[in-house]
């Protein structure tokens, strides 16, 4: 099987919320990079899915909107974050600001959750935007940072 980077963090060492450089890929023409945007503290919490899923949607716009070049945000399956792939190189204190930024529109946000109808969306019936806010709201009074990668060690 192939080595996939986020199986080489030691989950155990990383302290969230924090945004953290995982991958960094030259391609023709450029170079692409994937975030590790963490909100809850791997094997302690994990966010509901309806809040999750309505951070996915307000974070696909939102960070847009104060990071050019995003590519692509997805949930991670641990329910701890996200992770967002941009085009490069951008540096984790700009990805840093960007995310906050964006947390502080979740929180500010008011109105539907947008692509959140029966058309526009696979689950439209699971969304919950006070706990999307919730979790916005924890983070930043958290502290954002910027989080080394502290790999596993070697066995």
């Amino acid at each position: 099987m192939a080595e996939v980077e986020s199986f080489s963090l030691d989950h155990t060492k990383v302290k969230a919320p924090y945004v953290r450089l995982a991958g960094r890929k030259a391609l023709a023409g450029g170079v692409v990079e994937k975030y590790d945007l963490r909100l809850a503290q791997p094997n302690r919490e994990a966010l509901p899915t309806a809040s999750l899923h309505t951070l996915e949607h307000l974070l696909a716009g939102y960070l847009r909107d104060h990071l050019p070049g995003v590519i692509d945000l997805s949930p991670m399956g641990c329910r701890t974050g996200f992770y967002l792939v941009v085009e490069g190189p951008v540096g984790e204190e700009k990805v840093l600001e960007a995310f906050a930024q964006a947390l502080r529109d979740v929180l500010a946000h008011e109105g539907e959750v947008p692509g959140a109808s029966f058309k526009e969306c696979g689950n439209y019936r699971d969304h919950d935007l006070l706990g999307a806010k919730a979790w916005a709201e924890k983070a930043l009074k958290a502290g954002l940072r910027v989080q080394a990668t502290v790999p596993l060690e070697a066995r």
